[in-house]
């Protein structure tokens, strides 16, 4: 499949997704949610892909943004069918997925930017990278999860300084927050997610699922967590992976998954 916005690889049971908009500082337009959504879509359906990273073109921005100039003159219905819509398409679709998704920030990671950064499974940082949720400077609020997955990752308190100020923040400070995992130099960004990335590799991937989706469920209304990890440790015992993970550690050998 062709796309316009974005660049996607794959080796080693890795996929990398670049959004390829460096003009832009690649801020997210229709066209690039829509680039996304379907390659997300593609390779959650690709056997040959483990672990998905997500990152942005050059070595200025992540995504810096959502493209204003798509949506200054929308009415609140047009406005609210663009928050509902890139929620559903795009950024739930990440947070939900069964493969690890992993965001490697690489630069700028504002707004859109940083929403899309939260709904990955966890995030690692270039020492250049500035993050923020700046909205309200434009007269709007966060519409694609920041008021909800900010709170989430760094507490209230702070998630609404950020968002009620607009001010960025630093990787350090992010990495402080617990906004992201790591922080390292942008030279080394890539290969250090790929270091994480071929870890989650080694491990069975029904169970990496699971354990994602046993995550989640602690923060979605109308599901307790606790029963879902009840219900997902049981289903585990019925795998191939389980069979092989127990009979790799009593033969002292190490374990190959099949992902059955």
């Amino acid at each position: 499949m062709n796309y316009e916005n974005i660049l996607i690889s794959i080796e080693d049971k890795v996929a990398t997704i670049t959004i390829n908009r460096p003009e832009k500082l690649n801020a997210l337009n229709k066209a690039t949610i829509s680039d996304l959504s379907k390659a997300f879509k593609l390779l959650g359906k690709n056997d040959d892909v483990r672990v998905i990273i997500l990152t942005g073109s050059g070595e200025k921005a992540f995504v810096a943004g959502a493209d204003i100039s798509e949506f200054a003159n929308y009415t609140i219905a047009e406005g609210a069918e663009l928050a509902a819509e890139g929620q559903e398409s795009l950024f739930d679709y990440i947070e939900s997925l069964k493969k690890p998704v992993i965001a490697s920030v690489n630069g700028f990671a504002l707004g859109g930017g940083l929403e899309l950064a939260m709904a990955c499974h966890f995030r690692i940082a270039s020492v250049n990278a500035k993050m923020g949720l700046p909205e309200v400077s434009l007269g709007l609020i966060p519409g694609y999860g920041g008021t909800q997955r900010l709170p989430q990752l760094i507490g209230k308190g702070r998630a609404m300084e950020m968002i009620m100020t607009a001010s960025m923040i630093s990787a350090e400070e992010a990495l402080q927050y617990g906004l992201v995992n790591h922080v390292v130099p942008q030279t080394e960004l890539l290969s250090f997610t790929n270091v994480i990335a071929h870890k989650i590799i080694k491990n069975a991937p029904f169970a990496i699922n699971k354990a994602i989706k046993a995550i989640n469920a602690n923060f979605a209304d109308g599901k307790n967590g606790f029963e879902y990890e009840i219900k997902a440790f049981g289903k585990c015992f019925g795998t191939q992976d389980f069979k092989e993970g127990t009979s790799a550690f009593l033969e002292k050998r190490k374990a190959v998954f099949t992902g059955k």
